[in-house]
């Protein structure tokens, strides 16, 4: 699975990694003070003290009566992770080895099977399976609905226990017993674990010397990644590069930092992200720093429900400054910020401390970015047999804070893209991930950057 230095961005676990964007470690020195003794006597206090003791009398009559004996650790590392996952679909505790594991992932490194996931209906739902990993090559699908592993049901699971038993030493085997939107019988997957070596940054050079960059996470590689994607576009276009199409398609998120990074390799000038907490004090904003490092040149982002978190931060600031044409179909809608607080256990809490907003304002929480061309993948419609957005997840933090949702209409579209068509022709060939040509939304994307680029070498 995997998880974030810092404040986290993203909205999902990977099968051995958790992901989302994420604020920066908090330092954390010697106990938690849950009670400032001068408040001690407030009504409030003295009620939050007696539900404190209710907690202890269950905690102690488990321990006495519970039919067989369980650690004390057990139960406490239990309420932990249920008072926390009570409050939002993404704060949660993790054990020391959860939060050791974490520290590998936001590397870029990690043991298991390569799936993103996150939890809903009491079952294991598939964000997206990560590129190169025995999960996508085993064609794990996003909206896949893991049931049992290894034959045993994973209902009654947390997502950490989940997480922790598709986790495993390299060469041993998994098997996921999925449902699948479409498919009338439970498929069953055997997986290989391996040491899971994410390349977050892929490119390759277009036809027409257009580049193609995907970006599959933001972990701390994803910015020094781009760099060197671009610097290897420019030199195989032999520096004649004329447009970009960024792919953040089920990319879940990941490092705020790393967002706030790749906006700022697009965008010259104002604001990137800001965000608002619970405390004034504690708002922040981040601003471009004056470079754009393909130098206006016509660009467009792809993204889907798959895109959270830390992609819809990169996404939302683009389009907002208007440097990007957003193609695709609407994002996930993940508009909060996470921070990992570690604990004197040796374990950490991710929790909930922000909601973020859009250079203009916006906050996409529950609601998603909508993109400035919509263009289906298929002419099936995205399965929705279990949420494929924020807004449909349980104990959804709500939107509020923010200016209108809806900016007004671009202005600056080129004319074809009223022409594009928002789903495949009939007969149009399935997609392979080998065959770039199959991918209808990626093909869209290139027809628009050319007529993108024709535009502004007419106004030349």
């Amino acid at each position: 699975m995997k998880f974030r230095f810092g404040l986290l961005l993203g909205a999902t676990f990977a099968s051995g990694v958790a992901l989302g964007p994420t604020v920066g470690f908090l330092a954390h020195q010697g106990g938690v003070q849950l009670f400032p003794a001068a408040a001690a006597q407030d009504a409030k206090q003295v009620e939050t003290y007696r539900l404190l003791s209710l907690f202890g009398d269950v905690f102690q009559r488990v321990r006495a009566d519970y039919v067989e004996p369980v650690q004390p650790r057990k139960l406490i590392e239990n309420a932990l992770n249920g008072m926390l996952s009570g409050l939002d679909p993404h704060s949660n505790y993790m054990s020391p080895r959860q939060y050791q594991d974490m520290q590998v992932q936001t590397r870029g490194e990690f043991g298991g099977l390569g799936i993103e996931v996150t939890q809903e209906s009491g079952f294991i739902k598939v964000i997206s399976p990560i590129d190169g990993t025995p999960a996508a090559r085993a064609g794990i699908k996003p909206g896949d609905l893991i049931l049992a592993l290894d034959g045993k049901t994973v209902e009654g699971l947390s997502l950490n226990d989940a997480v922790e038993k598709m986790r495993g030493a390299p060469n041993t085997v998994v098997t996921l017993t999925i449902r699948r939107e479409g498919v009338a019988k439970p498929i069953e997957v055997k997986l290989t674990r391996e040491v899971i070596h994410v390349q977050v940054v892929k490119w390759r050079l277009e036809p027409k010397d257009i580049g193609y960059v995907r970006i599959s996470s933001f972990t701390d590689q994803t910015d020094s990644g781009l760099l060197k994607a671009l610097a290897d576009l420019k030199q195989k276009s032999g520096g004649k590069l004329k447009g970009l199409v960024l792919d953040l398609r089920n990319n879940p998120g990941g490092l705020l930092d790393q967002a706030i990074a790749v906006g700022d390799t697009f965008i010259s000038t104002g604001e990137i992200v800001s965000t608002r907490g619970r405390h004034p004090e504690d708002n922040q904003r981040w601003d471009a720093k004056g470079t754009d490092l393909i130098h206006g040149l016509p660009m467009v982002v792809l993204i889907n429900s798959g895109s959270a978190s830390a992609s819809e931060i990169v996404s939302g600031a683009l389009q907002d400054d208007r440097r990007a044409v957003l193609l695709g179909t609407r994002s996930f809608g993940k508009g909060s910020v996470q921070t990992v607080i570690p604990l004197p256990d040796g374990g950490a809490m991710r929790l909930t401390t922000a909601r973020y907003y859009t250079p203009s304002g916006r906050s996409i929480q529950g609601l998603g970015i909508t993109p400035d061309i919509e263009v289906q993948a298929t002419r099936q419609p995205e399965q929705h047999f279990l949420p494929n957005h924020e807004a449909q997840l349980n104990n959804v933090l709500s939107n509020t804070g923010g200016t209108s949702p809806t900016l007004p209409p671009r202005k600056d579209l080129p004319a074809i893209a009223h022409d594009i068509p928002k789903v495949p022709p009939v007969g149009w060939p399935a997609f392979d991930p080998t065959k770039p040509d199959t991918d209808f939304q990626l093909q869209q994307a290139l027809v628009v950057v050319q007529a993108m680029e024709a535009n502004k070498t007419a106004a030349r």
